[in-house]
């Protein structure tokens, strides 16, 4: 069963939801069964490259929020993050363009250590407050899932991945996705936001039960009918 996620580097609310669904799926019987692809989504993808800034700095200049105001909301999320096991240190965090590190995680894919990078950057970005639009940072976080650096260090600098990226982000909007993390189970359901690891679970539950027997039977008891063992009235 396929387990498509849209999310942001960026996002806390992925970083969450990452670690509700996890939660969730850690305690099924069909865990193993379960094909996790994370897909590139980008929050804000006018943000400088090349220019970090603080939280507060982001919510105030580009959300028109007072300081106050993103004070208090960031506090609600660091306390939802420790409900997930999350310490949020938002003081730290340096809001920057995701597009870089988007290429890590496609590149990672190769690796077959996408949902451990994807953990590695949530980590970085939340709390070591590392730049993860910076070039050697994201080398380092690659070397540390023993990645190629070289071959990361070429492909953060060139166009590779440009076009997976803008396709993830293409594919989002023509299935009308606007916000993440969004959660496409087996390409028939959909989770959206941080839910609560018992909503994964349920959801989970029941994707797996119509994959494993996806017809819902209407007919009555009792009909007549021929199996490999002869035949019923």
């Amino acid at each position: 069963m396929k387990i498509e996620i849209w999310s942001d580097i960026m996002c806390p609310f992925c970083y969450i939801g990452k670690h509700n669904f996890e939660q969730a799926l850690e305690k099924l019987p069909f865990k193993n069964e379960i094909e996790v692809e994370w897909k590139s989504f980008q929050l804000d993808p006018t943000l400088d490259a090349a220019q970090p800034q603080n939280t507060i700095e982001y919510f105030k200049e580009k959300k028109g929020f007072p300081a106050d105001q993103a004070s208090q909301m960031i506090g609600q999320v660091a306390q939802m993050g420790k409900g997930a096991g999350i310490d949020f240190n938002f003081e730290k965090a340096l809001i920057i363009n995701t597009f870089t590190a988007h290429k890590l995680l496609h590149l990672a894919k190769k690796y077959g250590k996408a949902n451990e990078m994807e953990e590695a950057l949530f980590k970085a970005h939340f709390i070591d407050g590392k730049n993860v639009g910076d070039i050697e940072e994201l080398v380092s976080l690659a070397g540390n899932l023993n990645m190629d650096k070289e071959e990361t260090r070429q492909t953060l600098t060139s166009d590779q991945f440009d076009y997976e990226i803008s396709q993830d982000i293409q594919e989002a909007k023509n299935n009308g996705i606007s916000s993440v993390p969004f959660f496409v189970l087996n390409g028939k359901y959909a989770v959206s936001g941080a839910q609560p690891a018992e909503v994964f679970a349920d959801a989970l539950q029941q994707t797996y039960k119509e994959t494993v027997s996806p017809f819902k039977d209407l007919s009555k008891e009792g009909g007549a009918s021929c199996d490999t063992d002869g035949c019923s009235a």
